[in-house]
């Protein structure tokens, strides 16, 4: 079992929807966590709206610093998932684990009806989806830490075209 960590500066969207994501999506081979390095406090409520209407578990998640895992787990890889967390000092994680980046637009910052903000949660999920597929097909045991650093990285760019 492979420990994931999704990092976010606000820890109440996207890094939430990844997490529960690949619990659900790779159940029994990965353990997904999320944190932020300025947890808004509380997870956003269109998030859990967009988990739930998938037929995701939405209990149980809460906005949390990722200062929280400094004692573990040790985590295998992680990944941030905004533009602003990307660009932050990350803490030494124990392990040396694999990173990639794989910027997704904030949709807690979407103004306008909820409508609007419905959709932009919906797009989230279902970009941040697409790259968790395409990361559990991958033969992560078999690569060596350089290739799947390759592989990564290329997932994060491909979507960043879409």
């Amino acid at each position: 079992m492979k420990n994931v960590l999704f990092l976010c500066t606000g820890n109440s969207a996207r890094s939430i929807l990844a997490e529960a994501i690949l619990n659900h999506h790779g159940a029994g081979r990965f353990a997904a966590y999320s944190a932020g390095s300025n947890p808004a406090g509380r997870v956003n409520p269109f998030a859990l709206t967009t988990l739930e209407k998938r037929g995701l578990p939405v209990d149980g998640f809460r906005s949390k610093s990722w200062s929280e895992y400094a004692e573990g787990p040790e985590f295998d890889l992680i990944f941030t998932v905004c533009d602003s967390a990307a660009a932050e000092s990350c803490p030494v994680w124990p392990g040396r684990p694999i990173s990639a980046h794989w910027g997704i637009p904030d949709p807690a910052a979407v103004e306008g009806h909820d409508t609007e903000k419905q959709a932009a949660f919906e797009l989230a999920f279902e970009r941040l989806k697409s790259r968790i597929d395409r990361f559990i097909a991958l033969p992560i045991d078999s690569l060596r830490p350089e290739d799947l650093r390759h592989e990564l990285a290329a997932i994060g760019r491909e979507a960043e075209r879409a």
